[in-house]
């Protein structure tokens, strides 16, 4: 992991095309805005994850019916 220090207002940039911002510090929390075209996804990692789970539940429940449909 790459871990870089950044005041209020500066910015890195992940490729070409994607920019990370440090918008406000306040105590503990720090909000953070990213300018990047709109065909990349970005999305916190706690909805990321929930996705992530759902989107293979929807794979295990269809591969599930596809074998009871086999069966039958």
């Amino acid at each position: 992991m790459l871990a870089l220090s950044r005041k209020m207002n500066e910015s890195i940039m992940l490729g070409n095309d994607i920019e990370v911002t440090i918008l406000e510090i306040k105590g503990d929390q720090v909000k953070v805005g990213i300018r990047a075209p709109k065909s990349v996804s970005i999305y916190r990692k706690e909805i990321y994850l929930q996705i992530q789970q759902s989107n293979k539940e929807a794979v295990e429940e269809s591969t599930s019916v596809d074998i009871i449909q086999k069966l039958l």
